[in-house]
C-alpha cells in the first residue's frame, strides 16, 4: 500500500509526515533518532496518553475562562481532547516509545501536535498548517512539558487505581470473607515453621487473607493527601513562570470537575517537580501489597498440593488441563500467575527507585520509566486480583475429609490441649505414649485413663477454647 505524506515544518527545517497521522515534525524527528526496543511493547500505557488529553482539555478551558485563548479556538480544541479521551482518534496516532527525553518532552510535543492538527481540521483547515491553533501557542499554552507530563502521570495513576485496583482488591476480599465465613466451623491444624501447631479453622486463615486484602486498600488510600498534589502550574523550574497567579489552582479544580476525582494544587511547586516522592510512596504501598498476594496465593497452592501426597486441605478449581505428560493432572495454575505478577512489581519497585532518586535540581528527568512502571504496577496487580478471585478463590473447596484426618493423627496440636485441665506432665505423657507407639492422641489419653469416653476427647478438639482463648 502506497503512503501519502505531507511537508511539516520546524526549527530545524521541513520533514515527511504520513499523511493519515495527526503528529508533526516534532514527533516524526523522534521516531527517526530514538529507535529503542520493540515498538509494540516499549510504550507508555495509553491511559497516560487519555490523562494527558483530559489535562490539555482542562487548561485550554483555564485559558479560555483567562482570556489568554478565543472560545472559537477552545471550542475545536476541547473536541480534539474529547475524541483522544474516547478513542475516536486512534492510538496509532502516539507511536512514542518509552525512551525518549527524561521530562516526556516527546510525549508532550506529541500530544501538542495531534491535537492542533485534529484542531485545524475540525476548523476547516487541514493538518500541517498550524493554523489557526498552533501546537505550541494555543494548545500549550502556560504549560511546559516538565509540568505538564508529571501532572498526567498523576492523573493517569489515581484514575486507575481508583478505578481498577481498588475494585479488583475489594472484589478479592469479599470472595475470601464468603470462603471464610463457610469455612469457619472447620478445625484444622496450624502450622508454624512449616510444623505442626495449635488448633485453628479454615474460616480463620482465611480471615487474615482478607485482612491482608483489606490493609493492602488502607495503605493505597493513605497516599492519595500526596499524590493527588497536581505539579501544573510549576512550570519548568516550579517559579510557576508564564502563568496568571491563579492558573495552578484553577487546573486542579477543573480536572477535578471533568474525573469527578478531587486533585488540589501542590502547595510547593518546586518539591512538586523536583521530586516523585508520592509516586514511589505509592510504589512502596504497591510493593506491599505485592508481597500480601505472593504469601496468599503461594499459602493457598501449599494447602492445595497433592492430591495424594501433599496437604491437600483445599480442593482448587480445575480450570484447564495443563498437564502435558501427567494423566488428570491439574495445577494450580492462577496462584502461579499471581505470583508471577508480584515478581514484575517487585521488579517495578526497584526501577521506580532508582527513578525517583536519579533527579537532579529542579527537574526529576526519569519521568517515562517511572510511568510505564508505576501504571504497569497497577494493571498487573488489578488483572491478578480480578482473576485470582474469579478463578481461583470463588471456587475453592474444604476438603474436610483430608483436614480431620490430619487433626486426629496430628501430636502436638492435640496434646497441647490437655494443658489448661491436666497440666505439662500429664500432656508430655501422653504425647510420647502416642509417638512411641503409632497411634493417635485420643487412643493415647483414652489408654492412660485421662479420658474415659471417646466423646470427651471430641467434645474438647471442637470447643471454642481449641481455636481461641478460653471460654
Amino acid at each position: 500500500m502506497t503512503v501519502s505524506y505531507r511537508n511539516e515544518c520546524d526549527s530545524l527545517g521541513r520533514i515527511q509526515v504520513p499523511d493519515d497521522k495527526y503528529w508533526g515534525a516534532h514527533t516524526q524527528r523522534y521516531l527517526k533518532n530514538f529507535e529503542i526496543g520493540e515498538k509494540q511493547t516499549e510504550k507508555l500505557p495509553f491511559v497516560l496518553i487519555t490523562s494527558f488529553a483530559t489535562l490539555k482539555k482542562a487548561i485550554s478551558n483555564v485559558n479560555c475562562i483567562n482570556k489568554d485563548l478565543s472560545p472559537f479556538l477552545n471550542s475545536a480544541i476541547q473536541q480534539a481532547c474529547d475524541e483522544i479521551i474516547k478513542g475516536t482518534i486512534s492510538s496509532d496516532n502516539f507511536p512514542l516509545g518509552l525512551y525518549q527525553s527524561g521530562s516526556g518532552t516527546e510525549t508532550n510535543m506529541n500530544l501538542n501536535e495531534v491535537i492542533s492538527n485534529r484542531s485545524n481540521e475540525i476548523l476547516g483547515g487541514f493538518k500541517g498548517n498550524k493554523r489557526p491553533v498552533h501546537p505550541i501557542d494555543h494548545v500549550n499554552l502556560s504549560q511546559s512539558s516538565n509540568d505538564t507530563f508529571s501532572t498526567a502521570m498523576i492523573i493517569a495513576t489515581v484514575l486507575e487505581l481508583v478505578h481498577s485496583l481498588l475494585p479488583s482488591l475489594q472484589a478479592l476480599k469479599e470472595s475470601l470473607d464468603e470462603k471464610a465465613q463457610q469455612f469457619d466451623s472447620i478445625v484444622k491444624v496450624g502450622r508454624t515453621h512449616l510444623q505442626d501447631a495449635n488448633l485453628m479453622t479454615l474460616g480463620q486463615e482465611f480471615r487474615a487473607f482478607s485482612q491482608q486484602i483489606q490493609f493492602s486498600m488502607d495503605r493505597i488510600r493513605s497516599v492519595f493527601p500526596r499524590l493527588k498534589l497536581l505539579p501544573q502550574g510549576a512550570a519548568t523550574v516550579g517559579s510557576g513562570f508564564n502563568t496568571r497567579p491563579n492558573f495552578a489552582n484553577q487546573v486542579s479544580s477543573e480536572i477535578s470537575r471533568i474525573t469527578g476525582i478531587e486533585f488540589k494544587s501542590s502547595p510547593n511547586k518546586f518539591e512538586a517537580i523536583a521530586t516523585r516522592d508520592s509516586i514511589l510512596e505509592l510504589s512502596g504501598a504497591l510493593n506491599t501489597i505485592a508481597s500480601s498476594l505472593f504469601k496468599i496465593a503461594n499459602d493457598i497452592r501449599l494447602l492445595g498440593s497433592g492430591p495424594s501426597c501433599g496437604f491437600n486441605e483445599l480442593i482448587l478449581p480445575k480450570n484447564e488441563s495443563v498437564s502435558s505428560l501427567l494423566p488428570g493432572k491439574f495445577n494450580p495454575t492462577q496462584c502461579e500467575a499471581l505470583t508471577m505478577v508480584c515478581s514484575q512489581v517487585f521488579g517495578n519497585q526497584t526501577t521506580i527507585t532508582m527513578g525517583c532518586a536519579s533527579g537532579q535540581l529542579q527537574l526529576n528527568s526519569y519521568g517515562p520509566i517511572i510511568a510505564k512502571n508505576i501504571l504497569n504496577s497497577i494493571k498487573l496487580l488489578s488483572d491478578g486480583c480480578k482473576s485470582f478471585s474469579n478463578f481461583c478463590i470463588k471456587d475453592i473447596q474444604a476438603n474436610e475429609e483430608s483436614i480431620d484426618k490430619m487433626v486426629n493423627r496430628s501430636l502436638f496440636p492435640l496434646a497441647s490441649m490437655l494443658l489448661p485441665k491436666y497440666g505439662i506432665a500429664v500432656a508430655n505423657e501422653v504425647a510420647t505414649k502416642a509417638y512411641e507407639d503409632g497411634i493417635s492422641i485420643k487412643e493415647s489419653a483414652l489408654q492412660l485413663g485421662v479420658f474415659k469416653k471417646e466423646t470427651e476427647f471430641d467434645e474438647l478438639v471442637h470447643s471454642q477454647g481449641s481455636v481461641g482463648p478460653l471460654n
